[in-house]
């Protein structure tokens, strides 16, 4: 699954960004969750496996930007040079402890898929929200799963090996 967020004006210029989180699955371009929060962090990146895991399993791998969620920002340590090893961040020792292998991305042009759903979503979604009247990020987050439903059914396309990643 490649993993992200974007902030944008979802709910329109009159109410304040938020950031969605959105997980897709890079080789069927299913998006199995999303979620609304009022900034990117590690609480709703777990929020969203969350929903990842209860609705499809444990992926096996998640491929994101190197933001400091996921990953140490700071000089190695003489400890981890020692360990010939880095030190996780909260979200890295919690995907380290399910088994999910987690990917650094170099660029965004590597988050190919990801980054284009951006894109759609911002035409797509936008217009959804303002014409289901939704206003508040709770009506948004309610509004997600059923929009989710319809988005994959038109944009999903069959894996080329069957079988699961989960």
């Amino acid at each position: 699954l490649q993993i992200d967020a974007r902030h944008h004006h979802w709910l329109g210029a009159a109410v304040p960004r938020l950031a969605l989180l959105a997980a897709i699955d890079d080789a069927t371009g299913i998006v199995p969750a999303a979620l609304f929060q009022p900034t990117e962090d590690a609480l709703g990146y777990l929020s969203l496996l969350r929903r990842v895991v209860l609705k499809t399993g444990v992926p096996g791998a998640l491929y994101s930007d190197r933001h400091s969620i996921f990953w140490p920002t700071t000089g190695e340590s003489l400890a981890e040079q020692l360990a010939g090893r880095r030190s996780h961040t909260q979200f890295g020792r919690a995907m380290a402890e399910l088994g999910i292998q987690l990917v650094a991305a170099h660029s965004p042009q590597a988050k190919g898929r990801v980054e284009r759903l951006w894109g759609t979503l911002q035409d797509r979604l936008v217009s959804e929200l303002r014409l289901a009247g939704i206003t508040t990020l709770e009506e948004a987050n309610a509004f997600l799963p059923a929009f989710l439903a319809r988005f994959n059914k038109r944009f999903a396309v069959p894996a080329d090996t069957p079988g699961r990643a989960y």
